[in-house]
């Protein structure tokens, strides 16, 4: 039986047979997990698999089909665990917010390298806009100035009170990741953009102004916007992307701006950090490349320098 992977729990999938309207709960067997696999979870939300039924009623995942692309993620401070959040996916949406909380541009950064290296669209959506103090719009049009430079299509919302109309375009149609630090407001974009509550929202925390995690797992939703369908997956609030099977000779292909300046360097091999004849490094000083991408390129270099020493 073919199936789509909707759901992840852990130790069990929910699998939408091809043919069928009801999910199956699925399973796979240990081997499989380390079957050429390096990562936590060998089968993703997103992944068409094989499934077959044992004569007890369980159904075991014997197979998974070639994927289109994944995104894959390492958290900073847990450097050797590796995750696939989803599979074969249109587009990775990131929800961000300047206040309340704080998404960091070195997050921004290392997601959108982490899609470029994945080779799946990104798209930057900024919540909350109707909070923010004239200082933090500020912030925000800066923002939107400097990723949408580059290409990142960008949008500003406010996901508690948004007209849903004003983003059904981006995600009809499509099998979308939805992904963001914890607190951003995922969920409550999801159920907007949905039309009805799929998930629970939870309050920031007085304390750390962080968001509570309410998403434990990935999973994929159907959505019937303006006729055209299309998935959108929730993944759990993320703390950190750090490198993953990443080569330090070419984290710079995953910054748009370095890749192309990086292009008039004397040496095809150049890391941007002080050679002879780079041309990166001068383009930080006048302006030309954001010291904060540099910044974010500089984290992930350092990434896969440590790596050597664990």
């Amino acid at each position: 039986m073919r199936g789509l992977v909707i759901k992840t729990t852990g130790n069990s999938y929910t699998v939408q047979p091809m043919d069928s309207e009801a999910p199956v709960t699925a399973y796979v067997k240990g081997n499989f997990r380390i079957r050429g696999i390096r990562s936590t979870n060998p089968v993703a939300v997103g992944d068409y698999v094989q499934v077959e039924q044992q004569s007890d009623g369980t159904n075991w995942i014997t197979d998974i089909e070639d994927r289109r692309n994944y995104i894959i993620r390492r958290s900073t401070n847990l450097s050797k665990q590796t995750h696939i959040l989803a599979a074969n996916i249109d587009q990775a949406v990131l929800l961000v917010t300047v206040a309340h909380p704080v998404t960091s541009t070195t997050f921004i950064d290392r997601f959108l390298a982490t899609a470029e290296a994945y080779r799946v669209p990104a798209v930057l959506v900024f919540n909350k806009l109707d909070i923010l103090t004239d200082s933090e719009k500020q912030t925000l049009a800066s923002w939107q100035e400097l990723y949408g430079s580059l290409g990142y299509p960008c949008y500003a919302i406010a996901a508690t009170t948004m007209d849903a109309a004003g983003l059904l375009p981006l995600f009809a149609g499509k099998v979308s990741l939805l992904s963001g630090n914890s607190g951003v407001g995922k969920s409550t974009l999801l159920n907007t953009i949905a039309g009805r509550q799929i998930t629970r929202t939870a309050e920031l925390s007085a304390i750390h102004d962080s968001g509570m995690h309410t998403t434990t797992f990935s999973e994929m939703y159907p959505l019937a916007v303006g006729g055209k369908g299309g998935y959108i997956i929730d993944t759990p609030g993320i703390k950190g992307f750090g490198s993953v099977a990443m080569e330090k000779e070419e984290i710079s292909h995953y910054f748009r701006e370095i890749f192309r300046v990086g292009q008039q360097c004397r040496y095809s091999n150049c890391l941007h950090t002080g050679e002879n004849a780079c041309a990166v490094v001068p383009a930080v000083a006048r302006g030309e490349i954001a010291m904060s991408r540099y910044e974010s390129y500089l984290s992930l270099l350092g990434d896969c320098e440590e790596a050597k020493y664990r």
